[in-house]
């Protein structure tokens, strides 16, 4: 792909979730994530109903006239996108892959971030670390991040949530709002995202595709398995083998869900091809809540 036809597909990309993130979901995500406190802003007139525990009394003194303190909120944030680029994620049977709208939800969230102010970094992993992009502000460094998570190449094969959230821990040494977006088709990362937890402000995203929920009788398909390149056929009209590939679905997104509720972190399930401003605002309102 040249330089042209990329531009154009992150163009596409900022066009659509741009207007999403200003018009529906930047003040959700200011109210969903709050600051790390109140700090001085300034003074002003002592006015009728004012807290009289908020008067600056050496002003008064100077002045002869009461004045009171006002504070606002400390803003500044970090938000985290750690996203998995596995080969897995170049699936899908509706008119969008996994990848996409990975893509699309990643730029929704930094877009509301820099809309408030806040940083963004982002973490690209396999089954390897595959790049690290340090937290910045700006609109210019947002496009990057959306260019490498649609355009980078996986050097690696397979999954591993352990490195990712072992490497975040080490590396991002401040405390951040951490969105993992993946089709969590992995377990074994308890114990890394238990540390992380204990740092971070940790959501994990769920995206996956219907056909993975449930596998369709549909006779014999040949698949290939995008992660080790195995091609095999398979008889969907046995029952037996769609149910030990619907068990494999089903226990590793129990494990993801109960793993993450268990550290305290919030989840979200989103199904490619389906509409996801509703239960992304359905999400941030019940951080508000």
């Amino acid at each position: 792909m040249d330089t042209t036809e990329i531009l154009k597909k992150v163009r596409k990309i900022e066009i659509k979730t741009k207007g999403l993130s200003k018009q529906i979901f930047s003040g959700e995500y200011h109210s969903a994530f709050k600051g790390r406190g109140m700090s001085f802003s300034e003074v002003r007139d002592y006015n009728y109903g004012d807290d009289v525990r908020n008067i600056d009394w050496n002003v008064t003194a100077r002045t002869g006239s009461p004045f009171v303190k006002v504070f606002e909120e400390e803003r500044e944030l970090t938000l985290m996108l750690v996203v998995d680029i596995s080969k897995s994620s170049q699936f899908g049977t509706t008119a969008q892959f996994k990848s996409d709208l990975v893509a699309e939800l990643s730029a929704v969230l930094a877009f509301s971030a820099i809309q408030n102010n806040d940083k963004v970094g982002a973490l690209l992993f396999s089954s390897e670390i595959e790049k690290y992009i340090p937290p910045k502000k700006g609109k210019s460094h947002i496009l990057r991040i959306i260019r490498e998570i649609i355009f980078h190449k996986p050097e690696h094969n397979g999954t591993d949530l352990e490195t990712a959230l072992r490497y975040l821990t080490n590396v991002q040494k401040k405390r951040s709002i951490t969105f993992v977006l993946s089709d969590f088709m992995d377990q074994g990362y308890e114990s890394a995202l238990t540390i992380a937890a204990r740092k971070h402000d940790l959501v994990g995203v769920q995206v996956y595709d219907k056909t993975e929920q449930s596998m369709p009788n549909v006779g014999l398909v040949q698949v290939v398995d995008p992660e080790t390149g195995e091609r095999r056929v398979i008889d969907t009209s046995s029952k037996s083998i769609r149910n030990k590939y619907n068990s494999w679905f089903e226990d590793n997104t129990q494990y993801f869900q109960q793993t993450f509720r268990k550290k305290g972190s919030d989840i979200i399930s989103l199904a490619t091809g389906v509409d996801y401003i509703k239960p992304l605002l359905q999400f941030f309102k019940k951080r508000t809540g």
